[in-house]
């Protein structure tokens, strides 16, 4: 076994010199257009100018960070900047240190929100500021049925057969038919005890109304408040708790305004009735057709897409389906202008979901009891690698997406750089509520690293799973091949590198310390023997089923 330094980097010592050249000298050869291979010292001068892209706040350290290293005569990870005693951790009865209460939990799922968006939330920016940032936080897909699967029921897509938006291999009627929603962090949590609540988005192909009559509520869910295909934030349906209720299309009927207003109703009522809750406000914004609510629409004028290094570059080495793309028109860049300006636009109103949510949470006194947990189901991509508005690749445009935490013995500003995955978060709401989730899990209890506490467990590896989709024209998510629609495909998300194979045969390798836009693919100088362990890996990976043999498979 290899000691974790060396584990941590993506090649081995007798090689890593020559590859760490191959990879600076092939950024300058990744794009046909000249300006394209500045150094990276240039291009971060680049950014700072006026126009140009602004670094994400997350991508930034705010704090203290808990990390692999450096590490103690034990071997354990030391939290940069701050002291080795771990502020305190949840009660093994999921009290809250403070109160001796149980803790609430609210958690606020957006759609298709991407890295980029963040600088443009300001609530969520402060939530930073206030709380823990997971730095390499995954999704288990970049789509979001396959994704919202996994949080749900914390276990990959292969254990939940659900892979797709739609049959034959996902969409809600197969998660429905085999049974997935019987086990989830809802049942958990009401068995321990607690009011729980869906609001927003739930799953794909559910609708309020199927077959003639309001859609199923799933178990565990004490109150309900569910749209269908929503995309539009007006003229939609809204299953309130077996009863449909239509909106039209006022100002008032904006749909994320709608969910903010359900979600501060559940709130008053959980704290009349004494009672813990949890409650998932899942948003459609920013999905497309990106609708911003009407105060919005004339915010951000002249705001471009993010000018990255991959933005509209070919990159080196690229698998078939990426090399085919061809150079973005300056029609084409205009098009991604305005879908990113919209984006923009959209998050306004998550924003603005933040703060009455924060606010009611004073307004009810349980703010210093309560936990706010803010994510996304998957990223997404606009001009990277030539691709248009999409996602489904393993790039981390569409994978890496914020998990940021606040609430009772969270550090203030610290950031984790720890591996993390979607599957983790029905263990952590577990862990924080007290609950028991089961073994038959395949994720990882956060809630230490939440709290600043080092954890002397850690994974090598997160899987990312993805099965190219059948074209449906119902899909909200079906995407032109100039979007990118990249075969079945697996891989594994290191530390600092990526590996990808394809049911093509065909394979990919990026070190993201010195290739961090994931533009010059090195698997072909890989030693055998990296390649043999990666593949390996990944093999297990795909093959685990629970808590205990899916950990195990993440150490390499």
């Amino acid at each position: 076994m290899t000691d974790r330094k060396s584990r941590r980097s993506g090649y081995l010592p007798v090689v890593f010199v020559g590859l760490a050249f191959l990879t600076l000298i092939g950024a300058g050869l990744s794009t046909t257009d000249p300006a394209a291979s500045v150094s990276r010292a240039q291009a971060a001068s680049v950014s700072s100018t006026p126009g140009a892209a602004t670094p994400s706040a997350s991508a930034v350290p705010i704090g203290p960070t808990v990390s692999r290293w450096p590490v103690t005569a034990a071997g354990r990870p030391v939290t940069k900047g701050a002291s080795l005693t771990p502020t305190p951790t949840p009660s093994p009865t999921g009290s809250s240190p403070a109160t001796g209460e149980k803790p609430n939990i609210v958690f606020i799922l957006t759609d298709d929100l991407s890295m980029n968006l963040l600088q443009y939330i300001p609530r969520v920016q402060a939530m930073q500021q206030n709380g823990t940032t997971f730095s390499q936080y995954y999704v288990t897909d970049s789509l979001c049925c396959p994704s919202r699967s996994s949080i749900f029921t914390g276990r990959y897509p292969h254990n939940t057969g659900v892979f797709t938006n739609h049959a034959p291999d996902g969409g809600y009627n197969l998660f429905h038919r085999t049974n997935g929603e019987a086990s989830t962090f809802a049942t958990d949590l009401e068995a321990a005890g607690y009011r729980t609540a869906l609001m927003g988005k739930y799953l794909n192909e559910y609708y309020p109304k199927m077959a003639g009559k309001p859609g199923p509520v799933p178990p565990g869910w004490t109150e309900w408040a569910v749209g269908g295909s929503a995309y539009s934030e007006f003229n939609y349906k809204l299953n309130v708790n077996g009863k449909v209720r239509s909106y039209g299309d006022s100002a008032k009927d904006y749909m994320t305004d709608v969910l903010s207003k359900h979600g501060a109703a559940f709130i008053q009522r959980s704290v009349a009735l004494k009672k813990p809750f949890m409650l998932e406000l899942s948003t459609f914004a920013p999905h497309s057709p990106y609708i911003p609510a009407p105060r919005d629409h004339k915010k951000f004028p002249g705001l471009t897409a993010p000018r990255t290094p991959a933005f509209n570059s070919a990159g080196s080495n690229a698998p078939t389906w990426l090399a085919s793309q061809k150079p973005l028109s300056k029609k084409a860049m205009k098009v991604l202008d305005q879908k990113f300006r919209k984006r923009v636009q959209s998050v306004q109103a998550v924003d603005a979901m933040v703060a009455r949510i924060e606010a009611e949470l004073v307004a009810q006194g349980v703010a210093d009891n309560t936990y706010l947990i803010f994510s996304s189901d998957n990223g997404f991509h606009l001009g990277e690698h030539r691709l248009g508005a999409g996602k489904q690749t393993a790039f981390d445009t569409d994978v890496r997406v914020p998990l940021i935490v606040t609430g009772p013995g969270v550090p203030a500003g610290q950031t984790v750089d720890e591996l993390a995955e979607n599957i983790d978060l029905r263990p952590t709401f577990a862990a924080l509520a007290g609950a028991v989730a089961p073994p038959t899990i395949d994720g990882h209890d956060l809630s230490g690293l939440m709290h600043g506490s080092l954890d002397p467990e850690l994974r090598d590896a997160v899987l990312i799973e993805h099965h190219r989709s059948a074209a449906d024209p119902h899909d909200p998510d079906v995407q032109p091949v100039t979007s990118g629609d990249p075969p079945t495909y697996a891989a594994l998300r290191g530390p600092d590198w990526l590996y990808v194979e394809y049911i093509t045969g065909e394979r990919e390798y990026y070190n993201t310390t010195f290739d961090p836009d994931q533009l010059n693919n090195i698997e072909s100088w890989l030693p055998a023997e990296r390649l043999a362990q990666l593949h390996d890996t990944l093999s297990r990976m795909q093959d685990c089923a629970g808590v205990k043999s899916c950990w195990a498979a993440q150490q390499m």
